[in-house]
């Protein structure tokens, strides 16, 4: 089996490697690093993702990341690295920043640059050499669960100024930045982690310029999106569409950089094609990266099985694959060798939590201090995929104001009525805050919070997702990261 492309002949090993560059596989463990994946390491495994699964502190980050590159120094080591509530290196030092919304809400480019800046940073003393972040989606739709605090906003074009800023500061440290996820999710009322989602609009109403800003930056990768857009290709996501990552990505947007599948394992793909298939398609497509980010290194060789298995019957294009590896072998020639982690220079660990501060809002005047108060914080349960960090109002309080005592409801409480009276019979003598996050998706949380302001109308209001119906008069976060709840509390303690 040998292809011709651009004047060189590939032999079948040759071709071999490339379908393997085409892959990026999560694994299992923080120390050791998986017979399996070595072996796909060694026929040219294209990257790895990491997630908190591999994360113990940073001295095991680093042996981690040594290990993998000795196996193949042109591995790309990549992880998710968006700030605010999204972020699995907590373990390993992470530098805390709010999330983009907060950032767009300050709109001060230089103080994204310098929250950028200490994301990648830190990931350079780590030896991770991708980032899947900035997110250029922007958020369109009061309905959407899943995009929300992770965009920089729902206007084009500060949204674009962000990026333009987040991109420069990540390519300041070597790290390969990746806007995501085109055509952009906002769009939508549906988490493609559950289920496909749909985005109905016409051409002219798609969220394309925030891509554009990002491909005008040089941002080297981006990341599809798992959904299907009705006025670019009515049968197939994005994912999987030759027409929106040829004809529109290639084509009219002109990008030639490493286009890189969301993960494969998401039921937006997986339930409706099965990965292994998705795989194929989305090669097929015009992506030069697919991930596959379950530990069960047996889904990532069915998906490598399933392209190998393509190229050999023809199905898939040989020149096809060895376009895309290209693509990677190009990005991995720029990123794959880490700065030194004893050369990388400091970063501003002030900027996250300087950001917060400036993000936080009133109706009007910020409330007054409230010492002793007592907590009722309700939050959706983390996102399996999104949020680790399972961060509180009252622990972020408590820290500045030990008297202050309360709750953390994650989810759904079994019986409301019962959070309610002990809420208002343990804040008797003291002041009540009553934190929701978006209430709009969350129908249990309005009840709640109705039910205790009828009670209490005394209460501090805070909201720390988007501001919504019911949040007048609220003082707003604009995201859960440590830091973001930490500027609150700030205010609630009276230090603002």
């Amino acid at each position: 089996m040998n292809q011709r492309i651009r004047g060189v002949t590939l032999p079948s090993h040759a071709l071999d490697e490339a379908a393997h560059r085409c892959l990026v596989a999560g694994f299992d463990g923080t120390t050791t690093v998986p017979d399996t994946l070595k072996r796909l390491v060694d026929r040219g495994l294209g990257g790895v993702i990491l997630f908190t699964r591999n994360v113990r502190d940073a001295d095991q980050v680093r042996e981690l990341t040594a290990a993998l590159r000795a196996l193949r120094p042109d591995l790309l080591v990549a992880i998710d690295n968006e700030g605010g509530g999204i972020g699995h290196l907590a373990g390993a030092g992470a530098p805390e920043v709010p999330g983009s919304w907060a950032l767009g809400v300050v709109d001060d480019p230089a103080l994204t640059t310098a929250c950028a800046d200490a994301l990648a940073g830190h990931l350079a003393s780590l030896g991770i050499t991708v980032s899947y972040a900035p997110v250029a989606d922007l958020q369109r739709r009061p309905e959407n669960p899943i995009v929300r605090t992770r965009a920089f906003g729902a206007d084009p074009e500060p949204a674009s100024r962000h990026l333009r800023a987040w991109i420069a500061a990540t390519e300041a440290r070597s790290i390969a930045s990746c806007a995501k996820h085109f055509p952009g999710h906002g769009g939508t009322v549906t988490d493609s982690h559950h289920e496909l989602a749909v985005d109905p609009r016409p051409y002219a109403d798609l969220d394309l310029a925030p891509f554009r800003a990002a491909i005008s930056a040089g941002v080297p990768m981006l990341m599809s999106a798992h959904v299907v857009f009705p006025a670019l290709d009515p049968d197939r996501p994005a994912t999987l569409s030759p027409r929106i990552l040829g004809d529109l990505l290639r084509g009219e947007l002109g990008f030639d950089g490493v286009l890189v599948s969301d993960a494969l394992e998401m039921k937006a793909i997986a339930d409706r094609y099965g990965e292994a298939a998705g795989a194929r398609l989305a090669l097929a497509a015009g992506a030069d990266q697919v991930i596959v980010a379950v530990p069960d290194l047996g889904t990532t060789l069915a998906c490598r099985d399933a392209v190998l298995d393509a190229l050999a019957s023809g199905e898939l294009a040989e020149e096809r694959v060895a376009q895309a590896a290209a693509r990677v072998l190009r990005l991995a020639e720029r990123y794959a060798v880490p700065t030194a982690p004893d050369v990388v220079a400091r970063w501003d660990d002030g900027a996250g939590l300087e950001a917060a501060r400036r993000a936080v809002r009133g109706g009007g005047p910020l409330p007054p201090p409230v010492p002793g108060a007592h907590v009722v914080d309700l939050f959706p349960p983390p996102h399996p995929a999104l949020n680790w960090g399972g961060e509180d109002l009252l622990t972020e309080l408590r820290a500045l104001d030990p008297t202050a005592t309360g709750t953390a409801v994650a989810g759904e409480p079994g019986d409301t009525d019962a959070v309610v009276a002990e809420a208002l019979r343990a804040a008797e003598e003291r002041p009540l805050v009553v934190a929701v996050c978006d209430a709009g998706l969350h129908p249990w949380q309005r009840r709640l919070r109705t039910a205790l302001l009828a009670a209490r109308p005394d209460a501090v209001r805070v909201s720390t997702g988007l501001p919504e119906p019911g949040d007048e008069g609220a003082v707003h976060a604009y995201g859960r990261g440590r830091v973001n709840l930490r500027a609150v509390a700030e205010v609630l303690a009276g230090l603002r």
